[in-house]
């Protein structure tokens, strides 16, 4: 198997431990090259992580020869731009969620992708993370009979941050294409759709509750799944507490489990109710990063790619779809 040498463009917070390390302890893959546009926080990251080089142009990493595939790991807004620069000069790409600002510039990006013969990964990587993969040998060992519906329940806490006025670029649609739900929800919804098949209807109200920004900050939406399971999801990110429950009712039991927060998973069915421990790596990425790696190598497929997280994205669009419609009225 080939080493498969990554550079990123946009070293931040993401990739300190969630997702960085992972590309350097993956078997047959190494860090070579990182990119920040400012240069002390680009040499800090690479002095403090070993990387060999580092950039303040995405494009001059993307053209390295040494720099086999990329991963992107800017705010959304920007993703479309790098991925179609590293499309077009030969590289896989590797791109954090959501994977961009609205559903059609998904689909450029895939388009342009495919035009170039280059692989298109989505960092949605709950996919291949051991402890939710539980939640899916559960159903594929029919541990609670034929699903019948799923129904989700995510709310957040407003930040200090959003109180006072000193706004996160993820409450920033310009920037994040949305609220909290576009870097939150994104990631259950995905998921939903490896448990369950794509979403054929989808159906949402969005609004904003809290005046503290300008995003929605209230979503909830019904949908049902090509396999025929229905679906219901409420998000608040004006709440009392962090909860992120999802509860999936089969004919002869149900599933607990959280998308978001390391719990345990509770099987509840005629045998009884059991609680299945959840932990989850120290890098989460690490276990998507290494299918991405393994793909690349041709041995196998990753479980998250254009493809699957452009659906994502639509259902996400398709949810909020009346807000931003009333903004523009």
């Amino acid at each position: 198997m080939k080493t498969i040498r990554w550079g990123i463009i946009g070293c931040g917070k993401v990739t300190e431990k969630k997702s960085g390390p992972g590309f350097q302890k993956a078997e047959h893959s190494e860090l070579v090259a990182v990119m920040r546009r400012d240069p002390e926080l680009a040499r800090d990251y690479a002095e403090r992580h070993g990387v060999p080089k580092w950039y303040i142009s995405a494009e001059e990493l993307i053209q390295d020869e040494e720099v086999d595939a990329v991963y992107i790991a800017t705010p959304p807004s920007s993703h479309k731009e790098y991925t179609l620069l590293a499309a077009r000069a030969g590289k896989p790409v590797y791109v954090e969620k959501p994977m961009a600002l609205n559903t059609e510039e998904c689909q450029e990006m895939i388009e342009v992708c495919q035009a170039n013969d280059v692989p298109l990964f989505v960092a949605f990587y709950r996919r291949a993370m051991p402890a939710l993969l539980q939640v899916k040998e559960l159903l594929d060992n029919n541990a609670i009979g034929n699903v019948r519906f799923v129904r989700t329940v995510h709310h957040k806490k407003a930040s200090i941050q959003e109180k006072t006025g000193d706004l996160p670029w993820r409450v920033k649609p310009e920037i994040s294409g949305g609220g909290h739900f576009f870097d939150l929800a994104s990631h259950t919804l995905d998921f939903l759709d490896y448990l369950f098949g794509p979403i054929e209807q989808a159906k949402g109200f969005a609004h904003n509750q809290g005046n503290l920004y300008e995003a929605e900050d209230m979503v909830s939406g019904t949908y049902v799944f090509q396999s025929g399971v229905h679906g219901t999801g409420q998000w608040c990110f004006q709440s009392y507490k962090n909860e992120d429950v999802n509860e999936i009712v089969g004919e002869e039991g149900s599933i607990i489990y959280s998308t978001l927060q390391e719990r345990p998973i509770i099987l509840s069915n005629e045998q009884g109710e059991r609680e299945i421990e959840v932990v989850y790596p120290k890098h989460v990425q690490q276990p998507l990063i290494q299918a991405i790696v393994n793909d690349l190598n041709g041995i196998g497929q990753s479980p998250s790619t254009g493809d699957t997280a452009l659906r994502t994205s639509k259902i996400m669009d398709e949810l909020v779809a009346t807000y931003y419609q009333r903004k523009k009225a």
